[in-house]
C-alpha cells in the first residue's frame, strides 16, 4: 500500500526532495508552500510550478499556525510529513498529525537555525552537507535520520555550496526513504551540546568592516555574493557592492601585502585594478564592483576616490 505524505516545501531543496518522493511512489496528498515575494530575488526553482505540472494539490497559507491549515493537513490523512526548506516553524498541533521529518542544510548539530549554508561559509567551514532529522517543536533538535557530506572549497561562494547541498539533500533522502516508508529508519543522537543556533540574515549583515583580517572579509563576500545581496561598503553616499573577488596573493609582485604602502583600510585602485585593503594589510582583488547598482571600472573608482 502506498504511503501518503504531506510536504511543506520551498526553494530548490523543496523541488528536488519532492521529486524524490514522487520517484519512490509516495502519494503526495498535499503540498504546503509559499507565494514568492516581490521584494526577493527569486533565483531558485518553484515548488508551485512542480505541483501544477504533477497535479498535486497545494496551499500557500500566510500562517502555519492557522486552524484552517491544521484541518487541511488532518484531512489529507498522511502517514508521514516532510519539511523541505519550508520557512515557517510548524506548531506542535501540526507535528502531532503524523511522524514529521525536516531536511536541514548543514551537518547537524552544526549550524542549526536559519541560513545554514551562508553561516558555514562565513565561519570558514571546510565541510557541510544535508541532514534529514525528526521534527520537534524546538528547531533542528530531533534525532538524525540521514546525512550527506559535501566539501566547501576555499573559493566557493554560498551559492556554489548551496548547489552541492541541494544534491546532498536529494541523496540523503533517497538513501533512507525505503526504511522510512517501512518504519525501520535509524534514529541517531543529535548532540545539542555541539554546534549552535544561528539566526536569519538581512542585507545589512553584508556591511564590510575593512579593519577585519582579509580572510574574514573574504569569507563575508563568499557568504553573501550574488545571487544574495552582496558584501558592501558605503563611501561618499554611494553603496559599493562586491560582485566578484579573490584573496590577493602573498608576494609583493601581486600586491599580497600592501601595509608598506601606507594605504588605509577600504577600497583603493592600484595599477588600474580595484582592491579592498583589510586590517591585516592583506587585500581582496575585486574583479567586479557596482556603485549604487551600476558596474564601475577601476578608472571611474579612482576618479571618485580622488575627488
Amino acid at each position: 500500500m502506498r504511503k501518503r505524505a504531506v510536504v511543506f516545501g520551498y526553494h530548490n531543496v523543496g523541488v528536488r526532495c519532492l521529486k524524490v518522493l514522487l520517484a519512490a511512489g509516495v502519494d503526495v496528498a498535499l503540498v504546503v508552500t509559499h507565494e514568492d515575494s516581490a521584494s526577493e530575488n527569486i533565483w531558485f526553482e518553484s515548488v508551485i510550478s512542480l505541483c501544477q505540472s504533477e497535479g498535486i494539490p497545494y496551499v500557500t497559507p500566510a500562517d502555519a499556525r492557522s486552524p484552517e491549515l491544521l484541518a487541511r493537513v488532518q484531512a489529507a490523512r498522511p502517514d508521514l510529513m516532510f519539511s523541505f526548506y519550508y520557512r515557517h516553524m510548524l506548531p506542535a498541533e501540526l507535528l502531532a498529525v503524523a511522524p514529521a521529518f525536516n531536511m536541514h542544510g548543514s551537518l547537524l548539530p552544526e549550524f542549526r537555525g536559519r541560513a545554514p549554508v551562508n553561516w558555514a561559509v562565513l565561519h570558514g567551514a571546510t565541510v557541510t552537507g544535508a541532514t534529514l532529522h525528526e521534527m520537534t517543536v524546538k528547531p533542528d533538535a530531533g534525532a538524525i535520520v540521514s546525512q550527506m557530506e559535501v566539501p566547501i572549497l576555499p573559493d566557493d561562494t554560498a551559492h556554489e555550496v548551496f548547489g552541492k547541498v541541494q544534491v546532498a539533500a536529494e541523496q540523503a533522502l533517497w538513501r533512507v526513504l525505503p526504511s522510512l516508508l517501512d518504519g525501520t529508519a535509524p534514529r541517531l543522537h543529535n548532540d545539542l551540546t555541539r554546534g549552535g543556533y544561528f539566526g536569519g540574515r538581512t542585507p545589512e549583515d553584508g556591511r564590510i568592516d575593512w579593519n577585519q583580517p582579509a580572510q574574514q572579509v573574504y569569507n563575508l563576500h563568499r557568504a553573501v555574493a550574488p545571487p544574495y545581496p552582496g558584501a558592501f561598503t558605503d563611501l561618499g553616499g554611494v553603496r559599493y557592492v562586491i560582485q566578484r573577488a579573490r584573496l590577493a596573493g602573498t608576494g609583493s609582485g601581486n600586491f599580497g601585502n600592501v601595509s608598506c604602502l601606507g594605504l588605509p583600510p577600504g577600497l583603493t585602485v592600484i595599477d588600474n585594478c580595484i582592491f579592498g585593503v583589510c586590517g591585516d594589510g592583506r587585500m581582496l582583488a575585486i574583479s567586479a564592483l557596482t556603485a549604487d547598482g551600476d558596474p564601475i571600472t577601476a578608472e571611474q573608482l579612482k576618479a571618485r576616490l580622488a575627488a
